[in-house]
């Protein structure tokens, strides 16, 4: 037997009204354990050019595509800063690590709540971006749900894209 099953969740299975409140709960349940902080939802408009840091996590296996977190560089920092227990001006390359660590943990975390798919799901090293001139797009991609948060009164954004 594999450790996942090779055949996808069909897009038509998401259910958002169940998957978007388990998506904001994990995010919420990483935040407050790793960074002691808590996660609010963002009420203001947020244009998605304020995040110039993206960590992305690959899923596989039942469940594929692929989770982000966006964020601005203060708010990367920040991160970085409590998880590592450092003072902000020392936080250098560390924001990189910190945001990936935290997307990496956010995805593990939902999957682990998804009931009979969650173990059948394997994911990716995260994989950092930077810069806000980009243009990303997953082939074949179904679902999108994207939840938008107030991090240390900056926007946050959780986006988890299914593909078919």
């Amino acid at each position: 037997m594999t450790p996942f099953s090779e055949t996808p969740l069909p897009t038509a299975a998401v259910d958002r009204t169940t998957w978007t409140p388990l998506l904001e709960l994990s995010a919420r349940e990483v935040f407050d354990i790793m960074l002691c902080t808590r996660l609010h939802p963002f009420d203001s408009p947020a244009k998605s050019s304020e995040g110039a840091f993206t960590a992305l996590v690959g899923l596989a296996g039942s469940l594929r595509g692929v989770l982000s977190i966006r964020c601005n560089d203060q708010a990367a920092r920040i991160m970085a800063s409590k998880m590592l227990g450092m003072p902000i001006e020392e936080v250098d390359n560390d924001s990189w690590d910190a945001l990936g660590e935290i997307a990496n943990m956010i995805a593990g975390n939902f999957k682990g709540k998804l009931s009979g798919i969650g173990n059948h799901c394997m994911l990716s090293v995260p994989t950092i971006i930077t810069g806000t001139d980009y243009e990303a797009r997953s082939l074949g991609a179904g679902n999108t749900i994207e939840v938008i948060f107030e991090f240390e009164n900056k926007p946050l954004w959780v986006t988890l894209e299914l593909n078919e």
